[in-house]
């Protein structure tokens, strides 16, 4: 709910720029990955998950408030970057959580599951606040106060419905953060890190697809409708798409996805007219099914399992320092050159990282698949 209107929110009522909101977003989204790190650490030390998960949740839920009381650009950063922080704390246990409990032959389908009840929840947050901004009459505080609600029923459902595994991981006690346990993660994973860095190179910020939107004349109360769309597409597509992983290359599947966002880039420069808009954004939320449960599961494959947290916070540290650039990269085109410049160059990324996954291909760096 939170997130499919403040993008709007800061360009309208607080007057912020693009270039503003992409630094948010990266920042935002780059610390979250950044803190997986320590939280994916941390879960490998304590040979635990949930209560890392259950923190981060927390924090989450208690940051909503935050975000009905901003009245400028400098109390949505500090609101976003708790928000992310708690995301960043609970990321990793929760993927290692489901990587310790899925089977082996399962572990893509997993993921796609994960990943499309994720995105229910993500467009059906939206039409709420499409419901809500016609309700109130646009009033973006009282439905960000509205959000406060599935925040804490989330931390709830957690705490009370989630059981950790009884059995104890082999690493508890010992620093996952070695040098002779992180030689245990060998070249294919890391060539997986490297993997998952260019995808987020190639994929900036969701905000830019709700001002592409707002730039078209779609009215305020309607633009959540974008990240209903995306979310509604990566959620039909996610799952179907994680089971079709375990039985196919993961090369081809990804190669598929980029160039899935390719079109989707060339199709969000062509126009900003809301009808192509909205195909652009479900091209977009189609290449996520495609390729983000896909990552994870080659994560889990490819890392020893009392190093999965850590590999998995590893994992999105680079993906979240990429991020960080390609957000800030996309504001600055927005603001200088305009949003046509900002997804061409998101489709460059697109076209650079086809030949690095190609090249991996053939040299068969990415071990078995």
């Amino acid at each position: 709910m939170v997130h499919s209107l403040l993008p709007v929110f800061l360009v309208t009522a607080v007057g912020a720029s693009g270039l503003v909101v992409g630094v948010i977003e990266g920042l935002a989204e780059a610390l979250a990955l950044v803190v997986k790190v320590f939280s994916g650490v941390l879960s490998d030390y304590w040979g635990k998950r949930k209560g890392l998960a259950v923190l981060g949740y927390g924090m989450g839920a208690l940051s909503k408030p935050l975000f009905a009381l901003a009245s400028g650009a400098g109390l949505v950063l500090v609101a976003r970057l708790i928000d992310r922080t708690g995301k960043g704390i609970r990321g990793a246990p929760r993927d290692a959580l489901i990587a310790d409990i899925a089977p082996v032959a399962m572990r893509g389908a997993a993921f796609g599951l994960r990943q499309s009840l994720d995105s229910v929840g993500a467009f059906l947050g939206p039409l709420l606040a499409v419901g809500l901004m016609l309700l109130w009459a646009n009033d973006f505080q009282a439905v960000f106060w509205v959000a406060v609600i599935p925040g804490l029923l989330s931390v709830l459902v957690l705490v009370l419905g989630v059981q950790e595994p009884v059995r104890q991981h082999p690493g508890r006690g010992i620093n996952p953060i070695r040098r002779d346990s992180l030689r245990r993660l060998t070249r294919p994973y890391w060539t997986v890190v490297l993997l998952g860095t260019c995808f987020s190179l190639a994929r900036f910020s969701e905000a830019f697809l709700l001002l592409r939107a707002a730039q078209g004349g779609l009215a305020v109360t309607w633009i959540p409708l974008v990240l209903v769309v995306m979310n509604a597409v990566y959620a039909v597509s996610a799952y179907p798409l994680g089971r079709l992983a375990d039985r196919m290359s993961h090369t081809a599947l990804l190669a598929m996805g980029l160039l899935v966002l390719l079109l989707a880039d060339l199709v969000l420069a062509s126009s900003n007219h809301w009808a192509v808009v909205m195909f652009g954004v479900a091209l977009w939320g189609l290449h996520l099914g495609m390729t983000q449960g896909l990552l994870a599961a080659m994560v889990a494959q490819s890392a020893p399992a009392e190093l999965r947290g850590t590999a998995f916070g590893a994992f999105n540290l680079a993906s979240g320092v990429a991020l960080l650039v390609a957000s800030v990269l996309a504001g600055l085109l927005w603001d200088e050159i305009g949003a046509k410049a900002t997804f061409l160059a998101g489709a460059g990324f697109c076209c650079l990282t086809l030949l690095y996954l190609f090249w991996l291909k053939k040299s068969g760096s990415l071990g078995s698949e």
